[in-house]
């Protein structure tokens, strides 16, 4: 008999609970996960835990539906967010430290400052994180309609 993705889902549920339980070592488990998204019938699918200690797929809890991905979006989001402040600390801090360097040359010199130079540090740098900044908050829009 074929099976469907739901059946898929459960299998692979049991196998991650064996690999939790330490059946399986990751190896196994990512040649397990292989196969088993490949496998069309029920057969298929028994072949994958027949070493494994039973589990009444019947009983295992439905797949989540789709409102748990967007919890995992969410956490997704929080994360970029907070990679993205961090490179924009980073940046702030680059060229802070940059600009710093540039007036102290231009003091020390009797006040002949040099070309502004940290701007070839920071304008390129700041381009790109304003380009991905801009572009993660429209990634962020699109998937809130």
């Amino acid at each position: 008999m074929r099976a469907s993705d739901g059946d898929r889902d459960k299998v692979a549920s049991v196998l991650r609970e064996h690999y939790a339980q330490g059946r399986l070592t990751t190896e196994e488990f990512d040649e397990r996960l292989e196969q088993l998204y490949s496998s069309k019938t029920y057969g298929e699918l028994a072949v994958l835990t027949s070493d494994l200690p039973d589990v009444d797929l019947r009983r295992l809890p439905e797949t989540p539906s789709r409102a748990p991905e967007r919890v995992k979006g969410d956490k997704q989001d929080k994360a970029q967010n907070k990679g993205l402040a961090a490179a924009w600390a980073a940046w702030a801090t680059a060229s802070g430290v940059n600009w710093m360097i540039w007036l102290i040359i231009g003091v020390t010199g009797g006040f002949d400052f040099p070309y502004p130079w940290p701007l070839w540090v920071m304008g390129p740098w700041g381009v790109v994180l304003l380009v991905t900044t801009v572009l993660a908050g429209l990634g962020g829009d699109k998937k809130s309609t």
